[in-house]
């Protein structure tokens, strides 16, 4: 989300024709993974910032295809208790807080919301990726229990996510969710961070006031679907209008997130404004955390070019397991349902949340510590931050 109201944060099926157009009913078991669709092309080469050309490296994605094939399964048995959990931790912690007198213990169980309504939260990455039969009834629960409650609907992510997994968009003026944070000024990150403290009260505006007077005021509607309903950071991403079955599942997913904003902005001005407020600043604590994993998910070091497959996965990042405990503690804190193999989602963007591990363990142990898949690899959060605000000094 960057100068505008742009919520941030492809399967590798054919395309959508049209920029912002839904992928709903595709994912697992329908969509081919990118690494098997390059593996007998011939070899592509990317223009980088460097001019140094990055060719794909079909031995790699050979092996990212075929070590994982007996894992790409989404398990309801993982997946259920994961996001139903999150979300009951989550809810439970916020009551607390807006319950307990004690300052100190509030803000503890706010904390404990804004992490396991965090994860709650991410599972909204795994909807554009998931088949709807392959998890019957997740999508609706989701929305009902987490999206809606949280003014944040699928809708916000399906048909906008997969653009940024589209082979030829990545990294380019079409990617919704691509900037080249790298190649910009020092202030451009501390603000890429400090304007997701504003996303709840942006969130609770849209839902209230404006997706209302859209109904009313077509030019409205317009321009808050193109402007104000992804979770995009490419502040030139315009969504096309919604079509069919997906189109349908937008006007439900609105009429529920406006009649819950009109009823928590009526229910603080007719009795309380306190639980309102407590739970704007977990969910502000969830956006800045999300931000701030969005801001270590790739290098951004991409100018706008068109890249190879090979090229996208080196410009996306893994944090495996570490030896360092700080680290292990932390990372499945703020990159939780998968999201710490996130260069290796790049490459199989169908692969359930819950196999990533294991094939990053696999593909790594096959290909070695010397590969190209190798090199995708970091410490942690820190030493990311860190590389992406010395390339930003460097410009500077």
């Amino acid at each position: 989300m960057v100068a505008e109201l742009r919520l941030v944060t492809v399967t590798c099926q054919a395309e959508p024709r049209e920029i912002g157009q839904s992928n709903h009913g595709l994912g697992h078991g329908t969509n081919c993974m990118i690494a098997q669709e390059l593996i007998d092309q011939p070899p592509q080469v990317s223009a980088r910032p460097s001019a140094v050309p990055i060719l794909d490296d079909k031995d790699m994605l050979r092996a990212a295809v075929e070590l994982t094939r007996d894992i790409s399964a989404a398990k309801s048995a993982v997946y259920w208790p994961d996001m139903l959990g999150s979300a009951a931790l989550g809810y439970a912690a916020l009551a607390g807080a807006i319950l307990q007198t004690d300052p100190l213990i509030s803000v503890g169980l706010g904390v404990i919301a804004a992490l396991a309504l965090y994860r709650a939260l991410l599972f909204i990455h795994e909807l554009t990726h998931i088949h709807e039969t392959a998890l019957p009834g997740f999508r609706l629960v989701w929305n009902l229990l987490v999206g809606i409650p949280l003014l944040t609907p699928s809708l916000m992510y399906e048909g906008v996510h997969t653009l940024h997994h589209a082979r030829t968009r990545y990294g380019t003026a079409e990617d919704p969710e691509y900037l080249p944070l790298a190649l910009m000024k020092p202030w451009s990150l501390p603000l890429f961070i400090g304007i997701a403290m504003i996303l709840p009260v942006a969130l609770l505006v849209r839902s209230a006031v404006l997706v209302p007077l859209g109904v009313v005021i077509p030019p409205l509607r317009r321009m808050v679907w193109e402007r104000a309903s992804s979770l995009s950071i490419n502040p030139d991403f315009r969504r096309r209008p919604p079509e069919g079955k997906f189109a349908r599942m937008v006007t439900w997913q609105e009429l529920g997130a406006s009649l819950w904003a009109i009823f928590l902005i009526a229910s603080a001005v007719v009795w309380d404004w306190h639980p309102l407020a407590i739970g704007l600043a977990v969910v502000s604590a969830t956006a800045v955390l999300n931000q701030i994993r969005t801001l270590v998910a790739h290098l951004w070091a991409n100018d706008g070019d068109a890249m190879t497959v090979t090229a996208q996965f080196l410009d996306s990042v893994d944090v495996p397991p570490s030896a360092m405990l700080t680290s292990a503690l932390l990372t499945p804190l703020w990159a939780p349902v998968g999201l710490r193999y996130h260069a290796t989602h790049h490459l199989l963007p169908s692969l359930p949340y819950h196999a990533l591990g294991e094939a990053h363990r696999r593909i790594s142990a096959h290909l070695g510590g010397t590969s190209t898949y190798a090199k995708a690899s970091y410490p942690g959060l820190l030493p990311l931050i860190g590389k992406l605000a010395r390339s930003t000094m460097k410009l500077g």
